[in-house]
């Protein structure tokens, strides 16, 4: 892609991670360029009239029966910043910064939020330049909007906070003047209009979600590795069986799981071996489906929330200035909820796919897989990190959305925490990530130790893109730096390229 042209309603998310990882330029269409100009006049007009309108000639939160002259309007924006700017904890890492950036310009180019188009502009240039504002995790509420990280996201642009610019932090002012961007000088309601919305949540859960999406094929292409080291009963997945409980998620894997192993000699039939499997194996398409239909159901919320308007007061198209809460995070907070449990679900019954891979007790395979035991331990441990990554995403994995505290003296007296749930979905698939590739090593290794079978159409790409990075591990070495390799392959999309060359996998 060359450019890509917002206009607050067709933005996707392979246009946004475009913008985000692959730093391909924003335009503000014509169309929408029109609608922010004639929003603007009608902020104003209201302050020419003098009208006691929220957030443009009052104050904020609990301060809004105070009214602020005309003449202190812009200070009283400025300060709005000044005063929200008070997240902590770790920096959210550049690709969050530029989609909150992005985001957040695309619901101004919808037109109802009164911002000038030279603030907007501002935002735009920051963007295309690679001015990226230094935006702590830590401090939203996710009610009023992500208020404390969206206002460092505006430091910059009025010359204060921090940004990174060319690999290097520095000063706010200092980044603008190198990237050749003026700072501005906020106006009517324009810092409640940056600041006021759901942004950094949306942000850090659609990339969650978008690498997620990754993933779950990652886990289908992981089972059925395992399923062919462990000789598995394909008979599971027929699709027979799945049509007559039709959830989409449940026949998607299990027509996955049938192409991914399509010519292999490992798997086998009812009865030929033993008569069932383990639930692990046997209910891969019930479980990995019910992920896929939960992760659906967070892309079709995800869409809606990266082109709506999420700030107050909304400026209609009538000319009428409306107080309501389209800022407040619920809608996404219950969805990343969501989100970070379903991916926790992947790591649960991939990590006991591990286990049934390296226990003799369960497998007629060398213990740990390892040749010379004892004298080297295998993948012993490397199913004891696992177990402590999925037993720390059931500790994530707890809603965040079912808590609330009472902010700016009870004015604000539910809030959603939806900015948690997204940065624990995050978390959560980081951990889930490490676990796949922990399964996938696991899984190659045991197929090492069977001669005289041929893998599946899908599965025989997914080894090769393995070994050609990690080799058979004959005796102890360092494990972490493999299974980082592996890892590496999981995260750059690697695996389900080379799988989808042969194999079309549905999500």
């Amino acid at each position: 892609m060359e450019k890509i042209i917002i206009d607050g309603n067709s933005l996707d998310l392979e246009k946004m991670v475009s913008v985000c990882r692959n730093g391909v330029e924003v335009e503000i269409s014509k169309e929408a360029k029109t609608k922010i100009l004639e929003s603007r006049k009608i902020i104003d007009d209201i302050v020419k009239d003098s009208k006691v309108v929220y957030g443009v000639t009052t104050g904020f939160g609990k301060f809004a029966d105070v009214s602020i002259s005309s003449d202190d309007c812009k200070m009283l924006q400025r300060n709005l910043i000044l005063s929200h700017a008070c997240g902590t904890g770790n920096l959210l890492p550049k690709d969050v910064v530029r989609c909150i950036m992005l985001l957040r310009a695309n619901a101004l180019c919808k037109g109802y939020s009164g911002i000038s188009e030279n603030t907007l502009n501002t935002l735009i240039q920051m963007l295309n330049k690679g001015v990226h504002p230094c935006i702590p995790e830590k401090g939203s509420l996710g009610a009023s909007g992500d208020l404390a990280p969206l206002a460092h996201m505006v430091l910059p642009m009025i010359g204060e906070g921090e940004a990174e610019y060319k690999g290097k932090i520095m000063p706010g002012r200092e980044a603008m003047k190198e990237a050749g961007i003026p700072v501005i000088d906020l106006t009517y309601k324009e810092g409640l209009a940056l600041i006021n919305g759901t942004q950094v949540m949306t942000a850090v859960g659609a990339l969650t979600l978008y690498d997620a999406l990754n993933v779950i094929k990652i886990s289908d292409i992981a089972a059925a590795l395992t399923v062919e080291a462990l000789r598995g009963i394909k008979d599971a997945y027929d699709l027979r069986l799945h049509t007559i409980r039709p959830h989409d998620g449940q026949i998607n894997t299990a027509k996955n799981l049938l192409a991914l192993t399509e010519g292999s000699s490992f798997v086998t039939h009812q009865g030929e071996i033993r008569v069932q499997d383990a639930y692990t194996l046997r209910c891969v398409p019930q479980v990995h489906g019910a992920s896929k239909d939960a992760l659906n159901y967070v892309k079709e919320k995800v869409l809606i929330e990266i082109n709506s308007v999420t700030d107050n007061p909304i400026v209609t198209q009538e000319g009428d200035v409306i107080s309501g809460g389209n800022f407040h995070g619920q809608p996404m907070a219950l969805a990343f909820d969501f989100l970070g449990i379903a991916i926790a679900e992947m790591a649960n019954i991939s990590e006991r796919r591990l286990e049934r891979l390296i226990n003799y007790q369960l497998n007629d395979l060398p213990a740990f897989l390892v040749k010379n035991g004892g004298l080297n331990s295998g993948f012993m441990i490397t199913q004891y990190a696992a177990a402590a990554l999925v037993s720390e995403n059931k500790i994530l994995a707890h809603p965040a959305s079912v808590d609330s505290i009472p902010s700016s003296a009870n004015q604000e007296d539910h809030v959603s925490m939806g900015t948690i749930a997204a940065r624990k979905s995050r978390e959560i698939l980081e951990n889930t990530t490490r676990v796949l590739a922990t399964e996938i090593m696991a899984a190659c290794q045991a197929i090492d130790f069977r001669e005289g079978f041929e893998l599946g159409k899908g599965t025989k790409e997914a080894y090769k893109a393995v070994r050609e990075v990690v080799d058979f591990i004959a005796e102890d070495k360092i494990m972490y730096k493999e299974l980082d390799k592996c890892t590496r392959l999981i995260k750059d999309g690697s695996i389900v390229k080379r799988v989808e060359n042969f194999v079309k996998l549905d999500v």
